[in-house]
């Protein structure tokens, strides 16, 4: 039994003699400071318990028979016994031997007959203890667990493929959030979700088969959209470079371009022609002069309607016009030259008939020639501007300077070109005439001369209204331009063959192109496959278990195969308009 100081002197007193008495008291003076000490040394801070740190009590063992011997033998033997023990320095000897144990052990009580020593229960402790210390495994940071690792909602329904009723009864707790002034989020244990999904998918490899197939999935559906965005993203730098092409085209093009250029210089310089001429007209009354205001009249009318084609044809397709404007130039043409014949023709025939059958007087002549001769130049410059116009195109597109005007490939700068040739034609005829009916004083040649200029005003306005026809009508590229386009298609590796192969010409030198196609389909399926992961469509082909399975296989790829085709058919056609800029409309259709 261990006993405290204070107890154990309480039970002394009970049967001691007074001698002993007062020796324990004295034995208690030296216990009490030592256990003071221990105490100490226990309950104050670690700079403190360094002070005692010296100071240990070791064991010492005092029992109760020890003790009272000496009053067990008073009552056996008697008066001799007690003077014996009444001996003052047997005492005296007694208490130092004790007081010199006691300082080395600490005291440990037990009842008269308990062996001496520490208890049982210390002895069991201290055996626990030091088995303990021997048995404490450190952490092995190298080791990897599973088992007490926390897995959100989210992550447990993708990873182990669950739903949210699955989650229900399974242990959970609360975690700080990963996120600032956030609630805590609520996390299960790993151990129970893997479990739970062993339940709910009947075992760990069913799960994995799961896993695995809804994998070839999701890697299926990321390569058809790759491919898809591939396309699309294809698709949109075509568009760009179309939107980046229809810009230059519309600056080439356009009003400001080479052909614009010629036509608003013939505007302004036919414009000043027409009010010079109409005043000489009305100072001479000359029929051929009349003939010539007329003509330089319906010029500039004409040549405003073709500004106003070249500035329409420009403009981009809408809903209502899927083509585009491009025939604008043919239809404004086509106006002029209806507008030379009508008026130009007319005019000039009408008053060269009329001086023939009603001759007026005529005045001088001085200041008409002055007047032809300023036309003369104004008119053969534009004439000089509409050559060098045609002759630049001619040379971009590889043509003769004959054939590209007769085959009306710029509409516009063909009827300047025209009309400036017939302009400086009529000057000249009008000049003669004017020259020798002033000369002979006969009224007939000025009249034959207005009618001169009105049949070149005619044939002029005759060509121009049979090409521009043509050009509406529609007409086939030249031969070798749409065989070229043929080669570099047939080339391609997807295309066994073309058909039904057209290619019309739609104005402002753009192409409308069209055929039939032939597809390999090896080398298409090849190019799906080449895309494909064929171990994975193994695998999934040996899972089979019934014709279901087997034709919603075929039907999946069968599917991405066709969209693949039109994958490539944007591919041929991207192809085509970047060897040939010309081509605007690209038409492909599968046989």
């Amino acid at each position: 039994m261990l006993l405290r100081p204070g107890h154990f002197f309480t039970l002394l007193g009970k049967n001691a003699s007074r001698q002993q008495w007062k020796m324990a008291q004295d034995l208690g003076l030296f216990v009490g400071p030592c256990c003071f000490r221990r105490q100490l040394s226990g309950s104050h801070s670690p700079k403190r318990n360094h002070i005692f740190q010296d100071i240990v009590i070791h064991k010492r063992t005092i029992t109760w028979s020890q003790l009272l011997s000496s009053t067990d033998k008073q009552k056996t033997d008697g008066p001799k016994k007690k003077s014996k023990q009444a001996n003052p320095d047997s005492v005296e000897k007694e208490k130092s031997v004790i007081k010199q144990e006691i300082i080395s052990e600490p005291i440990i009580i037990t009842a008269p007959g308990i062996e001496s020593g520490p208890p049982d229960g210390e002895k069991q402790g201290s055996k626990d203890a030091k088995a303990a210390k021997a048995k404490r495994m450190r952490v092995d940071l190298t080791k990897t667990s599973l088992e007490r690792n926390f897995i959100t909602p989210v992550r447990a329904m993708s990873d182990f493929l669950l739903k949210p009723t699955d989650l229900e009864g399974l242990r959970k707790t609360k975690r700080r959030s990963p996120i600032e002034n956030e609630p805590p989020i609520t996390v299960y244990w790993r151990k129970d979700v893997e479990s739970r999904a062993s339940e709910v998918w009947g075992s760990k490899e069913k799960l994995l088969n799961e896993i695995v197939r809804r994998e070839m999935e999701h890697r299926s559906y990321q390569q058809n959209m790759y491919s898809v965005k591939r396309q699309l993203r294809d698709y949109l730098k075509s568009q760009e470079r179309v939107h980046s092409r229809d810009e230059d085209f519309a600056k080439e093009s356009g009003l400001f371009g080479p052909s614009g250029r010629v036509v608003l210089t013939a505007v302004v310089i036919n414009g000043c022609n027409f009010l010079f001429k109409l005043a000489a007209w009305l100072y001479t009354g000359s029929h051929s002069m009349f003939a010539e205001t007329v003509h330089s009249l319906a010029d500039t009318i004409n040549q405003l309607i073709l500004a106003y084609g070249i500035y329409k044809s420009t403009q981009r397709a809408d809903i209502e016009h899927p083509y585009g404007y491009s025939n604008m130039r043919y239809v404004a043409s086509l106006i002029s030259g209806v507008g030379i014949f009508c008026v130009g023709t007319g005019l000039s025939f009408y008053h060269g008939v009329l001086g023939l059958i009603d001759p007026a007087p005529l005045e001088d002549f001085y200041w008409a020639f002055f007047i032809l001769g300023g036309s003369l130049l104004s008119e053969g410059a534009t004439l000089v501007m509409a050559i060098n116009a045609i002759r630049q195109g001619a040379a971009r597109h590889n043509m003769p300077f004959t054939k590209y005007i007769l085959a009306s490939r710029d509409p516009s700068v063909n009827v300047v070109l025209l009309e400036d040739l017939a302009a400086v034609l009529g000057v000249a005829v009008c000049s003669t005439c004017m020259g020798l009916t002033h000369y002979y004083g006969s009224h007939i040649p000025d009249a034959v001369g207005s009618l001169l200029v009105g049949g070149l005003l005619g044939g002029v306005a005759s060509f121009i209204i049979y090409t521009n026809v043509a050009g509406l009508v529609g007409r086939s590229i030249p031969y070798d331009q749409l065989e070229r386009i043929n080669s570099e298609l047939e080339s391609d590796i997807m295309v066994r063959a073309i058909h039904d192969v057209k290619g019309i010409d739609m104005g402002n030198f753009l192409v409308r192109y069209k055929a039939e196609i032939d597809f390999d389909g090896r080398e298409l399926t090849r190019s799906y496959l080449d895309k494909q992961d064929l171990q994975l469509m193994l695998n999934e082909v040996k899972t089979f278990k019934d014709i279901d399975e087997l034709e919603s296989f075929m039907v999946k790829h069968g599917e991405n195969i066709v969209d693949l085709m039109g994958g490539e058919i944007d591919r041929i056609e991207l192809k085509l308009r970047t060897k040939h800029p010309e081509i605007r409309h690209c038409d492909l259709e599968i046989l």
